[in-house]
């Protein structure tokens, strides 16, 4: 069985050669947003794991947001 790797070479072969370098570069786009992604992720987690994240209501957070904009 073809690995991921083969599959999307073999993808980008079958497109036309104008079409290879857009795609290409798609793909890196997504994955750079990926990694951010994951990032953040696991900053949050290490935020929950070290206390700093609190639990709020969010009905409570517009209620003040509201009284605080009159």
């Amino acid at each position: 069985m073809a690995t991921t790797t083969e599959k999307a070479a073999a993808a980008l072969e079958l497109l036309p050669e104008e079409m290879r370098e857009p795609a290409v570069q798609y793909l890196l786009e997504q994955a750079e947003k990926f990694q951010v992604l994951k990032e953040l992720v696991a900053d949050g987690m290490e935020d929950v794991a070290s206390g700093r994240v609190s639990e709020w209501n969010f009905g409570d957070f517009l209620r003040e947001a509201h009284t605080r904009s009159k």
